[in-house]
This record gives structure tokens, C-alpha cells and sequence, in this order.
């Protein structure tokens, strides 16, 4: 067995998306002839834990764990929050009286904080992995952000012991939806970018989880990423016989739902449909698993939906799994933000998985609906087209209601996690000579 250190801040017991990728690759790349060993955190600021996820851990795995110190402490301090309380994301916007604190916060986390909050974990953990690697035999390394910083630490371990390198993009950097919203200086902008463009030069290989977001590595840097998407464990889907059909109408939705996210032509579609479709509103259930914000449930409110929504806080991924399969339907909202072609929620591949109706609200060009149109696995609406939205809203009811609301995806196979890890054997095989 060749050996691969994969350096990543997201591992059980923390869960949510950030965990899947790597943690089911690694499940899977022992079958392909390549051994993990993982390093993460040992004290790393989780949004979600879920220990459910470390018996997914395959068994006798090496696992190396650094501290970190993180400035989350001061900014809970600051905005008042406890201390074990969870930071999600796009959730503290919603908060008036922290308003200055959450602006100054992201202020100095786009221009002080570069590439990114965990950026004190760099150099310990480099110094650390030269060490171990001047005691240890490694084949390659696989550095897998955000957050970036893991990149850095790999940059790092590579100039001192010249070891072959995957550098993996679950998101983009420079590109990322959110990043016109960091507040940055002329100064903080180039920083940023000439990290950027270091990993992009220097990586043996590059790896991104979609089309778009390949194509705009390929600008800043000239190279062209490989394309491995996100997955769906058939594992996962297998032995849950104990799982039935929901009985009202239920649109799911799972994981967190911030205010980019929140479909908001949803919910006047949904209102008009109560008073227009006879026992619609008896029938209708919007269920939210995870964290959503503030604006998003009164925005539900707004339009006279509070008696049919049911928002259950975190539930651990395998129970998430039989929620989304009993399900009536499955909400993809995309984030209504710039440079969002390339955004494909890992959540997509799931409720592909689970082999219910989806429906995306989204760029209908993009690359989430390449792959609903490609796998037939559900329909894509314009963020803003109504008139289509409540259409196929009407239309899944109407299936609801006749029993035959069911999807028939096709060509989705390929989107297994097992054979995902066999594509990042084949890199790994290319860079390691």
C-alpha cells in the first residue's frame, strides 16, 4: 500500500458537509491500493458535531491531531455568546445589537486573517508533518480547504521534504460567493490572491468539485483542475427498512439555510397555492433540519406559513438520510450570489441518494442543474420565476396526492463515493512516480 497524509481541518466528531468528502474518500481509497493518514485539529471550532460520524472512520486508520488556537473565543466574548455555543456561517447577520462587532469581525477576518481564521494552525502543523516525515515514509499529500490554510500547511511540508502534492478545493477561494462581502482592502485583495495563485502553481495536482469552478482556476492560474464532484454513499441507502413514506406533503430541506440561501420566491408560491388548492394547507408540511436563519423563518411567517413548518434542530447524518428518504419532496435552494455557477451543495448528491423528487431553486444553467437535468433527479427553477415554481409545486402535489409522486434518476451511479476515491487513486498513481 502506498501511503496518502490528508491534511483537513473537518473531521468526526465534527459533522456536517464539510466532514463527507473526506471522510467517505477515505473509506473508500484502501480498495484502490493507497493508505490515509489523516491530520486534523485536535481542538478545532466545530458548527456541528455528530458522533455518529467516527464510527464511519475506517478501522485502524493513523490519525494525527494538532492543537489549534482560533479567534472564535474573542468574537464570542464579544458579541456575548457562550462559549460552547455553535458559529454557523451567514447565521450572526441577523443579529442588530452585534451589527458593528459581526462588520469589524469580518473586516479583520478578510484582511488580518489570511487565508482565513485558522491561519495560527499553519505553522504548528507544518513543523509538526516535517518532523513526522522525516520519520515516516509518505507517498503523497493531499491538502483539501476551506479552510485554505491547510493548502498553506501543505505548500510548507512540500519546500522541505519535495513530497508529491493534491491540492483539493470543495470551495472556491478568490471566487467564493461570499468573498465580495469580506470588506477587503486594495492590500488584503492581493494577498489573498497571491496565496491563491502559490497553491495553484505549486500543487502537483489540482482537484475541484465542479465544472465552473475549474474553469475559473484555469483563469487565474493556467492550469486546469481535475473535476471530482461530491457523492452519495449507496451505504448509506442500504438495510433502512424500518423507514416510511411521510403522510402529508412534506417539502425537506436538510443542513443550514443561511439568508443567501433562503428561497424567497418559495413562500408566496406556497401561500397562494393554500388558498387556491383545496386541502393544500391541511396537506403541507415544510420540514428545515439544521440551522436556519432568522430572516428565513420570518420570511415563512410572513406569508402565513408558521402552522405547516417544523424545524427540527441538528439531527445526527444517519438519521438525516431517513428523513430525506421519507420525504414527499426535497428542497435545493442555491445561494442567490455572484459567481454561483459552479455551486453544487453536497446535499444534491444525497437526495439523489435518496431517490426522492428534487427541487432546486437556482440558475437554471448552472452546474447543479447540469447534473439534476443529466440524472433526471429533479427540476430546476429560476430563482425569481414563479410562474414555473408553482407549476411544478402544483404538480408534485398533485402526484402527492394520486400516490405516484416518485422520481426514476438515471445515470446517477456514477456519483457513488466508492468510485469518486477510485478517480483520486488515479491522481494520486499520476503525481507519485
Amino acid at each position: 500500500m502506498k501511503k496518502v497524509l490528508i491534511i483537513t481541518y473537518y473531521w468526526p466528531p465534527m459533522g456536517g458537509g464539510g466532514v463527507q468528502r473526506w471522510l467517505k474518500m477515505t473509506k473508500y481509497l484502501r480498495e484502490y491500493g493507497w493508505e490515509p493518514i489523516i491530520c486534523t485539529t485536535e481542538n478545532g471550532e466545530a458548527s456541528v458535531i455528530d458522533e455518529g460520524m467516527l464510527k464511519e472512520i475506517p478501522k485502524a486508520i493513523e490519525t494525527l491531531r494538532v492543537p489549534i488556537w482560533e479567534p472564535f473565543s474573542i468574537y464570542k466574548r464579544l458579541t456575548k455568546k457562550k462559549k460552547d455555543e455553535k458559529l454557523v456561517l451567514g447565521m450572526d447577520q441577523d443579529s442588530k445589537e452585534s451589527s458593528f462587532v459581526h462588520n469589524l469581525s469580518v473586516w479583520v477576518r478578510g484582511n488580518l486573517f489570511i487565508p482565513d481564521a485558522r491561519k495560527f494552525w499553519i505553522s504548528p502543523t507544518s513543523k509538526f508533518l516535517i518532523n513526522y516525515l522525516k520519520e515516516n515514509k509518505i507517498d503523497a499529500i493531499i491538502s483539501t480547504g476551506p479552510p485554505h490554510s491547510t493548502h498553506m500547511i501543505a505548500m510548507k511540508v512540500v519546500a522541505k521534504t519535495k513530497t508529491p502534492w493534491l491540492s483539493d478545493f470543495r470551495d472556491p477561494w478568490t471566487n467564493i460567493d461570499f468573498y465580495h462581502k469580506l470588506k477587503l482592502t486594495k492590500w488584503g485583495d492581493r494577498k489573498h490572491k497571491k496565496m491563491e495563485l502559490q497553491v495553484l502553481k505549486k500543487a502537483n495536482q489540482l482537484v475541484t468539485v465542479s465544472w465552473s469552478w475549474a474553469k475559473d482556476f484555469h483563469r487565474i492560474s493556467g492550469r486546469m483542475p481535475m473535476v471530482i464532484t461530491n457523492g452519495f454513499d449507496p451505504a448509506d441507502f442500504t438495510n433502512l427498512t424500518d423507514v416510511v413514506m411521510d403522510d402529508q406533503f412534506t417539502i425537506t430541506h436538510a443542513g443550514s439555510l443561511n439568508e443567501d440561501r433562503n428561497p424567497y420566491s418559495l413562500w408566496p408560491v406556497l401561500k397562494e397555492l393554500c388558498e387556491e388548492e383545496e386541502g393544500f394547507r391541511a396537506d403541507l408540511q415544510i420540514k428545515f433540519i439544521g440551522q436556519v436563519a432568522l430572516k428565513s423563518v420570518e420570511a415563512i411567517d410572513k406569508n402565513d406559513l408558521n402552522s405547516n413548518f417544523n424545524m427540527i434542530d441538528h439531527l445526527p447524518h444517519e438519521k438525516v438520510i431517513k428523513e430525506i428518504i421519507k420525504s414527499q419532496v426535497l428542497l435545493l435552494p442555491l445561494n442567490d450570489t455572484p459567481n454561483i455557477d459552479g455551486v453544487v451543495p453536497g446535499k444534491l448528491y444525497e437526495y439523489i441518494g435518496a431517490q426522492r423528487p428534487i427541487l432546486c431553486i437556482g440558475k437554471s444553467d448552472g452546474d447543479a442543474a447540469k447534473i439534476l437535468n443529466e440524472t433526471e433527479a429533479g427540476i430546476v427553477c429560476d430563482f425569481n420565476d414563479t410562474t414555473s415554481l408553482k407549476k411544478v409545486v402544483k404538480e408534485y402535489y398533485l402526484h402527492y396526492k394520486n400516490n405516484s409522486l416518485t422520481v426514476k434518476s438515471k445515470n446517477y451511479e456514477k456519483y457513488s463515493r466508492r468510485l469518486l476515491a477510485g478517480q483520486i487513486a488515479e491522481e494520486l498513481n499520476k503525481i507519485v512516480i
